[in-house]
């Protein structure tokens, strides 16, 4: 093997080890991440299951309404103004951009 191809395939080997390493450091640096993205993946299972079951979302709420009727309203007050709130600041940040 001539000299040249002989340092490139010895270029070749120590990028390969570097790329290997950083690879390792990398998955020691995401490590601390990973509980709280399964955290994250495991609601949004939970909020994709909830949408696939609107029926368990209806009996609980009206589970609530005969169980405590005065809360559930107090709730229902709450909700609807923060939905109001939400669709205020929406509609001006739409309008600003």
């Amino acid at each position: 093997m001539n000299e040249k191809a002989l340092a490139l395939a010895m270029r070749h080997g120590a990028l390969k080890a570097r790329i290997d390493e950083q690879r390792r450091l990398l998955g020691q640096h995401v490590a601390p991440l990973e509980s709280a993205l399964a955290r994250g993946d495991a609601a949004l299972q939970g909020i994709d299951w909830l949408k696939q079951h609107p029926a368990a979302i209806v009996a609980a709420v009206a589970a609530v309404v005969v169980v405590r009727p005065k809360a559930a309203w107090r709730w229902a007050k709450r909700g609807f103004f923060v939905w109001r709130g939400w669709q205020a600041i929406r509609n001006k940040l739409l309008a600003s951009s």
